[in-house]
């Protein structure tokens, strides 16, 4: 599978060359979407077009199982400080997260696996917004599952490029690999006044010093210590001249958990860490935006990723992905059926490393056969053995 896939190498380099020159934010996507629809029609898939507002879902062969492809289309609002022939060519957008890389691997994937006859159907999930959400607080995998992407499948994998480790590697482990998330927004609310006498007001930036100490003992004093979570403080806005107390003040964050059963916990600490506002004679709006669930790897796919990384790189080249609290959507689609994600090295070797999200970040284009091969080789595992 690796040499099938080294052959058509030069088509995996284009195509990422072509998505990095020309990167879409959020579910504006809608040239990288036609090209990819295009594509797929050539090859012989079924294809859907704006699914999930502008996502591509491909299906090929019949009866069976079902094994679906996740592959993220969106770039992110950067200005690329890359001087590459392939930079981007959009001002203020830019590939900095491997997107342009897992499109062009998943469209390697699909070609190779066009050519096979295969004892199923192998479904792909090209899909917008991973990086942000819609105006009601949706991500691309949310739009996606709810427009039927996911149905029938039974199982789904995906791969994220990584920076930090080697070409020719491959990361993979079972259980929570993500952090579900939530974002929350406040405002917290006094009576404002003059600076000279604050007796005369009720300052919302005293109420909100002690909010804030109220949310930044959350996790170490309301939380099982075993149980991973975050609660981060992102805004602070309030005032607007050195001499009056303001009638209010707004404040807003996320919080991250490994644990399902923690989401609803870390919504009822966070109220209780703004009620201290009303205890001391102020109030406070609260509202929370649902950002989606953790990302957890099904043991059983799990293991079939890393018995076909060590067939094709070796044991050596297999290693446990490290645990972060940093979101990824494809958790929506672990709801509905078994998967897992793997990381793949893309490692620049005697280059600086820049890390994901980074104005220089880029990649070694020897990694996307090698992701094209992982993908096309566990789809047949799964298809031939049920």
């Amino acid at each position: 599978m690796l040499k099938q896939a080294h052959a058509i190498s030069e088509e995996l380099i284009e195509w990422r060359r072509d998505f990095h020159m020309h990167p879409e934010i959020g579910f504006e996507l809608h040239r990288t979407a036609k090209i990819v629809a295009e594509e797929l029609e050539k090859m012989g898939y079924r294809v859907r077009r704006g699914v999930g507002k502008s996502g591509v879902v491909a299906e090929i062969g019949e009866g069976g199982k079902v094994v679906a492809i996740r592959a993220d289309m969106d770039a992110l609002p950067i200005f690329e400080q890359n001087e590459y022939e392939y930079a981007s060519q959009i001002p203020g957008a830019m590939h900095a997260c491997g997107h342009d890389a897992h499109t062009a691997m998943a469209l390697g994937a699909a070609l190779m696996l066009s050519k096979e006859k295969l004892p199923g159907r192998v479904r792909f999930l090209f899909q917008p917004c991973e990086e942000t959400t819609d105006e009601d607080g949706k991500s691309g995998a949310q739009r996606m599952a709810e427009e039927g992407a996911m149905d029938g499948v039974d199982y789904v994998i995906a791969q994220h490029v990584d920076p930090a480790q080697p070409v020719g590697t491959i990361g993979i482990s079972a259980g929570p690999c993500s952090g579900g998330v939530d974002n929350w927004y406040g405002v917290i609310t006094g009576k404002g006044g003059h600076g000279a006498h604050p007796d005369q007001t009720v300052d919302p930036f005293h109420l909100l010093a002690h909010v804030i100490l109220g949310l930044n003992g959350i996790v170490s004093r309301r939380i099982n210590p075993f149980e991973p979570a975050v609660v981060s403080i992102g805004v602070v806005n309030g005032g607007f001249t050195e001499n009056v107390i303001p009638d209010e003040v707004k404040i807003s964050g996320t919080f991250r958990y490994a644990n399902p059963e923690l989401h609803e916990q870390l919504r009822v600490e966070i109220r209780r860490a703004f009620e201290i506002a009303r205890a001391m004679g102020g109030d406070y709006e609260l509202r929370f935006e649902y950002g989606g669930p953790p990302m957890v790897n099904d043991e059983g796919v799990a293991e079939v990723i890393g018995a076909v990384g060590r067939e094709l790189l070796g044991a050596a080249n297999v290693h446990e992905i490290g645990k972060t609290l940093g979101a990824e959507d494809f958790g929506e689609f672990l709801r509905l059926a078994p998967g897992a994600m793997f990381t793949l090295g893309t490692q620049k070797a005697g280059h600086e490393e820049y890390k994901l999200h980074h104005p220089k970040f880029d990649l070694d284009e020897r990694a996307l056969p090698i992701g094209a091969a992982m993908l096309t080789e566990t789809v047949k595992r799964f298809l031939e053995n049920g």
